[in-house]
């Protein structure tokens, strides 16, 4: 493990207050023997927008205790653009009044042991009314003057377009400076007759502007490539807050959206400086859309040198920035024309973020086919976060959660498990919700929100069964943050082929083109076939790829671009005793300068590298692995999918069921050990797992549904106290069905309230014949009683067959605890006796068709500035002819025994 690991774990706990706080009674009545301790870190955290900032003590101390109440362990704050009508009440950003506001928010939540981040700006991406034109987003722009023997040159150079940095006559295929020939705007050259081409090339601005920007952080888009703009933009928050930076934890940085961004004034001197060549003799092979080798070169070239100002001159002193008032940075690096891992790196939380919907074959889970992306989350992307986080040393590695993974008011929690669970095999374990909007008490149904989010609101329907999603991420990031990864392979990330790609120029390494720049490589065909098959493993950049420790073998995948310095990097941590395999060897260097030189070590080193000791070359990356000893987890053989940490002699696995099918067998894991803590991360139940011995490993018994989740502890010492077995639904006996008759009564909704109704069945209740159940957005409570012949079985099993979307269950007056995801299942032994019982099921539905009753009959709820209200498509939002959404209980609900 890298160093920087303890030190930033240090960090966090002087200086971001990692103290452990008082668990939820569903999480500390149940989890207190076995599981790791609650912390605010391990409880997920929202971001919070504040529309306008129109926001006061008394809303903002309401609105904390409220997200508490259900489980958040802190919010992200994010100012952006305001609701019409409420001007008046708008406070600019970083005003003495809104510095005040964040002081009274993070005291708030300091009293709620909660924690408090805050974006470096308004909107995104940074900028703001400090960013004159001079600092602020620069583009290239290249104008092409020809030039043939019966014309003349213009003498006027065109100066409107942008700073002229470069001139450059060719005749021929010899390019040749004539910057220095014009004097006031005017060419002063000489030149003989014949056939020319003349390029300009202008330093430009792209005159973005702060997108979803909050009152008083309007302005330009900062020049992320210039540390000058960068100083002088961080200089405004020095400023206001008076060099003494209110008690937030980190400041953020969203996506990097710098649309067009591929200049910056220094560039030319820089590129010299780091490439070694004048970018201008090769400026018409730099700007041409063809397809070279030196085409090809020189950007390769151009887009490393993005990569290093962007990381040198904007990650790097944003962060030290930061340090220097002893907080942290969480930034989000995708979507930046640089080399992600190293960005990620950088700062202290790496985030990553979830954009659409996946598609689970869940037996039951909804996915409408309007919810689709043009590409789903990939964990795969998510992994350049979550591999920068651990080969550095980083504790702690957010998301962006659940943005836009569906229309709005049509997101169930059930649908939010699998999404957030693929996030936490990833690698993921400090999530972030998108979103939650503050809204005073005076704003009627829906309230404020958010333009692009899943509605985490205390007006959402289900939004007191969310303490059911918030406890499951709590239990799993407990784990996911306790010890340090075990992952047994390092996959060195080839980015030069990405960048050796002829066509564009700065290319933007965004979510949303991951089928144009990451799904056709060697490199994710390879880390997709490990993975597949069980191998643990992160990614690595060339400037950490010999400063990364702990990994049991380096996997080259096959590359045709390799860098110089990187391939004697890898040799020299195989002299030295690394493992290293290479699905093929490199083919060349990347860029132009002193190229034959470099090209002739290059191949020399090849040469000489099937000697080097401990390297293999073999397209049979698997094969390799088997011949030097390094074992998969076979447990993905069953279809189930994990990751798993070390803490101290314990090794911790969380597994994940997303096949649509049930696993119940004795899986393996990679070690001996004398016992096997089964967790429950959905209930927070636990006990002894039944486990048999082998001669290479443990085998556990392990039974999960399509959906369901576990946590396996498996101890490297002997136990110190007995715990209860793990309790098996092995041998099911007849169900027992609760036919009714069901009262049916509703609250906590509207536009209205409908009357009460009898069931003989259980059925969509917007199908009823009150026709303003079809417009009820709330909760239906469900009553009935049955008679339990006798009670002897070791366990029953709750069955509801639909549920549309949550339901939480009494059972004779006792909370049995909530049902939100799939399967509908839950244990009840425990409340039931024989005779008589009463079951109370309390049901929300979707919001979806409140807002579609407010649309048909106009009723004004979206009215915002800037872009106002947009549905998934982008497209202006109405509800009006939409299928009204199921709603309640469905089928039958069943009570089965197990023996």
């Amino acid at each position: 493990m890298h160093p920087r690991f303890y030190l930033l774990a240090t960090i966090g706990l002087l200086l971001c207050a990692f103290e452990a706080t008082a668990q939820t009674p569903s999480v500390r009545k149940e989890t207190a023997p076995v599981w790791p301790s609650v912390k605010k870190e391990t409880k997920p955290w929202t971001r919070w927008w504040w529309m306008g900032s129109a926001v006061d003590s008394a809303g903002i101390s309401n609105a904390l205790d409220t997200y508490n109440a259900v489980g958040f362990g802190g919010v992200e704050i994010a100012p952006i653009y305001g609701a019409k009508g409420f001007e008046s009440k708008y406070v600019d950003f970083l005003s003495p009044q809104w510095v005040h506001l964040l002081n009274i928010t993070t005291r708030q939540a300091t009293r709620l042991h909660m924690g408090v981040d805050l974006t470096t700006g308004t909107g995104w991406p940074f900028g703001g009314p400090q960013i004159d034109l001079k600092h602020a987003a620069a583009k290239m722009e290249l104008k092409v003057l020809r030039q043939y023997v019966d014309l003349a040159l213009p003498d006027h150079i065109d100066t409107s377009i942008g700073t002229l940095q470069a001139l450059v006559a060719y005749r021929g295929v010899t390019p040749e400076p004539i910057l220095d020939k014009v004097k006031d705007g005017t060419l002063h050259w000489e030149h003989g007759a014949g056939n020319m081409s003349v390029y300009a090339l202008y330093s430009s601005h792209t005159k973005q502007k702060v997108k979803r920007a909050a009152p008083g952080g309007e302005g330009y888009t900062l020049d992320h490539l210039s540390g000058e703009a960068v100083q002088l933009y961080l200089h405004r928050f020095d400023t206001a807050f008076h060099k003494q930076v209110p008690g937030i934890r980190a400041f953020y940085n969203d996506s990097y959206e710098v649309y067009g961004a591929d200049w910056t004034p220094s560039f030319l001197p820089e590129f010299r400086k780091r490439r070694g060549y004048d970018l201008t003799r090769f400026i018409r092979e730099f700007t041409s859309a063809g397809i070279s080798d030196t085409i090809a070169r020189v950007k390769s070239d151009y887009r490393e040198t993005m990569a290093e100002l962007l990381l040198d001159n904007f990650t790097n002193p944003w962060t030290q920035w930061a340090h220097s008032y002893h907080r942290m940075t969480k930034n989000q690096a995708h979507g930046s024309p640089g080399n992600l891992i190293d960005l990620y790196a950088t700062v202290d939380i790496p985030e990553c973020e979830t954009f659409g919907s996946t598609y689970f074959p869940i037996p039951g889970l909804r996915r409408d086919s309007a919810d689709i992306r043009n590409v789903s989350p990939d964990p795969i992307m998510m992994q350049f976060a979550t591999s920068a986080g651990h080969i550095a040393g980083h504790p702690l590695i957010s998301s962006e959660t659940f943005t836009w993974l569906t229309e709005h008011f049509k997101t169930s929690l059930s649908q939010c498990k699998p999404e957030v669970e693929q996030a936490f095999l990833a690698g993921v374990n400090h999530v972030f919700y998108h979103g939650t909007t503050y809204s005073p008490k005076e704003v009627p149904f829906p309230g404020w929100l958010f333009y692009a989010s899943v509605n985490f609101v205390p007006a959402n329907s289900w939004w007191s069964h969310l303490p059911g999603l918030n406890d499951y991420i709590t239990r799993v990031q407990s784990v996911l943050q306790a010890g340090r990864p075990d992952n047994d392979l390092i996959v060195y990330w080839p980015v030069y082929d990405i960048w050796n790609d002829a066509e564009g120029m700065d290319m933007p390494l965004s979510v949303h083109h991951i089928d144009k720049w990451l799904y056709p490589t060697a490199f994710y065909k390879q880390v997709m076939a490990l993975h597949g098959k069980g191998y643990t493993l992160d990614f690595v950049s060339d400037n950490w790829i010999d400063r990364t420790k702990g990994y049991k073998a380096l996997i080259i995948p096959k590359a045709h671009m390799m860098p110089l310095a990187t391939l004697k990097k890898i040799i020299a941590l195989a002299q030295n005793g690394t493992r290293v395999i290479f699905e093929a060897l490199p083919e060349d260097v990347p860029g132009m300068n002193e190229l034959a030189a470099r090209r002739k070590e290059f191949q020399t080193l090849l040469e000489d590298l099937r000697g080097v000791k401990n390297v293999m070359i073999t397209a049979d990356v698997q094969g390799a692995l088997q011949q030097i000893g390094i074992r998969r987890e076979a447990l993905t053989d069953a279809g189930l999918q994990f990751i798993r940490r070390k803490q101290g002699e314990d090794t911790w696995y969380y597994l994940v069921n997303h096949t649509a099918n049930r696993i119940s067998q004795f899986i393996p894991v990679n070690q001996h050990v004398s016992r096997v803590l089964m967790l429950d991360p959905l209930r927070g139940d636990s006990g002894l797992a039944e486990i048999e011995q082998t001669d290479s490993s443990t085998k556990v018994k392990v039974t999960l549904a399509s959906g369901e989740s576990i946590i396996l502890k498996a101890a490297g010492t002997p136990a110190k106290k007995e715990f209860p077995d793990w309790v098996y639904l092995n041998t099911p006996q007849a169900s027992l069905n609760l036919p009714g008759p069901w009262q049916l009564a509703f609250k906590d909704g509207g536009p209205f309230i409908p009357a009460a109704v009898k069931l003989d069945s259980l059925v969509d209740w917007t199908t009823l014949p009150d026709t303003a159940l079809a417009s009820f957005s709330g909760k239906g409570v469900y009553t009935t009683s049955f008679n339990l012949p006798a009670k002897n079985a070791k366990e029953y099993v709750l069955q509801l067959d639909e549920v549309h979307e949550s339901a939480h269950i009494w059972i004779n007056g006792k909370d049995a605890g909530i049902v939100w995801s799939i399967p509908y299942t839950l244990r009840v032994g425990k409340y039931l006796r024989a005779g008589k019982n009463e079951i109370q099921i309390e049901v929300a539905n979707l919001m979806a068709n409140h807002i579609r009753y407010m649309d048909q009959h106009h009723i004004p709820w979206r009215q915002y500035h800037e872009i106002n209200f947009v549905n998934i498509n982008y497209k202006d939002f109405d509800a009006a002819n939409w299928k009204v959404q199921l709603s309640g209980l469905m089928g039958k609900v069943t009570i089965t025994p197990y023996l």
